[in-house]
């Protein structure tokens, strides 16, 4: 993950790659899937942040 204090702003796609090629997940599915997915837990993770500082 790429993460700032207090937050997540993202995931190492390099990293998220590899490992999807490692499990064998084609490219093109990858690509498609990767920042619908990165999108949804940049913001879960967030609000439960948020949510602990409370």
């Amino acid at each position: 993950m790429r993460v700032i204090p207090g937050a997540v702003i993202g995931w190492d796609m390099g990293a998220a790659l590899a490992l999807g090629l490692a499990l064998g997940i084609s490219s093109p599915a990858m690509a498609e899937l990767l920042p619908a997915l990165e999108a949804v837990m940049v913001r879960r993770v967030n609000e439960q942040i948020a949510a602990n500082r409370d």
